[in-house]
């Protein structure tokens, strides 16, 4: 039985203990609808952060305020996902906000603008719950201003790519996300939204020769200056500066001068090279895909909640039940096994690691996605052998022990 069925079964069962408490069933009714919803993503940061810039780039469309979902498809997948704008989490932040975010999130973006120095203690929080601690799989961190990371440069997301790749095995970040992903926000929000008024003033700066353009989009003062080399109001360069950001700009410049020269195909570019895709690819890798795992780690939360609420002698079986879930969830630790080998934390051989995280669901969780070309029992085998192999590292042979786990799931048919 999946852990999704496991967790609706102990939900059910807690129902039935509960009935003469309102309060209670409410709570536990509330976590069984649940599991019919999208997942739910909450967008969290302190203030100036880009909170409310990146989840429209992400849903195509601008909040209209505070604690406000959004339906959204983030990806690849077809999937609906349920995104929450919620207040500025910093030293001000109500504890009633952020435990309002930590129950009614699924999973959870947390934006900095840099590494260096960043307050990390809303991760810490987030695992504050006992059955939090036990699978803290449910958060990424966003460096959402990654052009500033890059000083602005055209390149400068692929500058924040490699800040990200030293910051997600940093120890202090290692054990609260799944990984880093660098995004600029701006341009990631223009390019959703990008209209043909906008893009037509692009194409017009683009016309300007390189050696008298460049030299205006070295700051933004330059640029929103009243002369400008173009016939280009100031009130249409101070409006695309608001849009797309200096970086933006420049970046748009250079796509249009090397053939982006429709609205789709600037607008198809720009997604890209502002890490939106990456990030679209990461909420669907690690959250989407695994909806019913994060869907069940919010319902066990919520069952804990109540009996550690109102505890009742009749409630011994549920919260034995509870830990026996949390022990033996091997979905968990796939999340967290993938999360490693994807960022670094854990090395394999090029090959061990493609045919792990294959075989951990990290390109599709389903029997034939996981197995591919080879056959079950095969795979039992090498990866028991890897297990125990003596020439890895003690971390490597408990990871292959993970990849084993998966696979043995696979040849008893419980995956």
């Amino acid at each position: 039985m999946s852990l999704a069925a496991r967790t609706h079964a102990v939900l059910q069962e807690a129902l039935d203990v509960y009935q003469d408490s309102p309060r209670a069933t409410s709570w536990l009714q509330r976590q069984l609808t649940r599991f019919d919803d999208p997942l739910r993503l909450a967008v969290v940061g302190p203030r100036g952060s880009g909170r409310s810039t990146l989840l429209a780039a992400l849903a195509g469309e601008q909040p209209q305020g505070e604690m406000t979902w959004f339906r959204t498809s983030p990806g690849r997948s077809q999937d609906e996902l349920m995104l929450m704008d919620t207040p500025a989490i910093d030293g001000g932040a109500a504890p009633s906000t952020i435990e309002g975010i930590c129950m009614d999130a699924d999973a959870v973006l947390y934006l900095v603008r840099r590494p260096s120095g960043a307050d990390l203690s809303f991760l810490h929080t987030l695992q504050d719950h006992p059955v939090a601690r036990a699978a803290a799989v449910n958060a990424l961190i966003v460096l959402s201003r990654a052009d500033e990371l890059g000083g602005g440069r055209v390149d400068a997301v692929i500058s924040a790519r490699q800040v990200a790749r030293r910051y997600r095995v940093a120890p202090e970040v290692a054990g609260l996300c799944q990984d880093v992903v660098p995004v600029a926000g701006l341009p990631a929000l223009a390019a959703r939204t990008l209209t043909e008024p906008e893009f037509a003033v692009l194409r017009t700066l683009a016309t300007v020769p390189r050696e008298e353009l460049e030299p205006r989009l070295l700051s933004a003062d330059r640029f929103a200056a009243a002369e400008f080399p173009a016939p280009v109001a100031a009130s249409d360069r101070a409006a695309l500066l608001a849009r797309f950001g200096i970086f933006g700009v420049r970046l748009a410049m250079t796509l249009i001068r090397r053939g982006a020269d429709t609205l789709p195909a600037l607008a198809g570019q720009l997604v890209p090279r502002s890490g939106l895709a990456d990030l679209r690819e990461a909420i669907d890798g690690y959250f989407v895909a695994r909806r019913d795992v994060l869907k069940a780690r919010s319902a066990l939360i919520g069952l804990e909640v109540v009996l550690r609420m109102e505890p009742r002698p009749a409630t011994a079986g549920l919260a034995a039940e509870l830990e026996r879930l949390l022990a033996g969830a091997h979905d968990f630790r796939e999340l967290r096994l993938v999360a490693a080998l994807q960022t670094g934390r854990t090395s394999f051989s090029a090959e061990l690691k493609a045919e792990a995280l294959r075989l951990l669901g990290a390109g599709g969780t389903s029997r034939a996605a996981r197995l591919g070309p080879d056959q079950v029992l095969p795979a039992v085998r090498r990866w028991r052998d890897q297990a125990e192999n003596p020439e890895l590292s003690a971390g490597e042979r408990r990871a292959a022990a993970v990849v084993l786990r998966s696979c043995e799931a696979m040849a008893n048919g419980t995956i």
